[in-house]
């Protein structure tokens, strides 16, 4: 049989020993950014030859970590500890990363619902501060709404949730907003209002009221 260490990259035993399971190769340029070409030992797979002989449902570790999160839901629908763990990460609208993209390559929004996602996996306790940066950052409108979704179910389960956000789509449903301003950087920093959306929508000194007001 195999142990676990054989499909993972960052040990030796299963991963191409050439790019040490990167599937890229590192080339320096001096005086400009380094460049990376695809490891011509695997071909970009990361795995040995022994490796990816190994199969499971007729696909190989390499095929299996290039599906989409959406791809690998229907793909592991047998397997609940994977199939919800995936349903919480295509909960967050992350349906189109692949399995083993690497965590460099994600956006900030991105890495953020990768957390989320984490922490919908888990057995809440109801007690805990979620503090999200921008997370709408590169979303579809659709994909906002499964976004929002989830935050009102972490918020039902007597969560608090601190988002730092410019889109009204998540400020129209928000419980209570701090609206700073006037203006950005030097020009702001002041709270115009606090309060619920209706109370933020009336305040003449916010330029948020503005374009939030008609959308409730």
């Amino acid at each position: 049989g195999c142990t676990p260490g054989r499909f993972s990259s960052n040990v030796r035993g299963g991963r191409c020993e050439a790019c040490q399971g990167d599937g890229v190769i590192k080339v320096e340029m001096h005086f400009l950014p380094d460049i990376y070409v695809p490891c011509d030992q695997c071909k970009g797979k990361r795995y040995n030859r022994e490796t990816l002989e190994i199969k499971y449902k007729g696909k190989t570790i390499h095929e299996v970590l290039d599906m989409t999160i959406e791809e690998a839901r229907e793909f592991f629908d047998a397997v609940p500890a994977l199939a919800r763990k995936l349903q919480t990460l295509m909960d967050v609208g992350l349906t189109y990363i692949r399995l083993g993209q690497s965590a460099t390559t994600l956006s900030g929004g991105e890495a953020q619902r990768v957390k989320l996602a984490r922490e919908l996996s888990k057995r809440g306790t109801g007690q805990t501060l979620y503090i999200l940066d921008e997370p709408t950052t590169g979303l579809h409108f659709a994909d906002i709404q499964q976004l929002l979704d989830v935050l009102h179910q972490l918020r039902d389960q007597g969560n608090t949730i601190v988002v730092i956000e410019h889109n009204l789509d998540v400020i129209k449903t928000a419980d209570w907003i701090v609206d700073l301003g006037p203006e950005g950087g030097s020009g702001g920093g002041e709270i115009l209002v606090s309060g619920t959306p209706e109370t933020v929508a009336e305040c003449e000194a916010s330029h948020t009221a503005r374009f939030l007001k008609p959308l409730l």
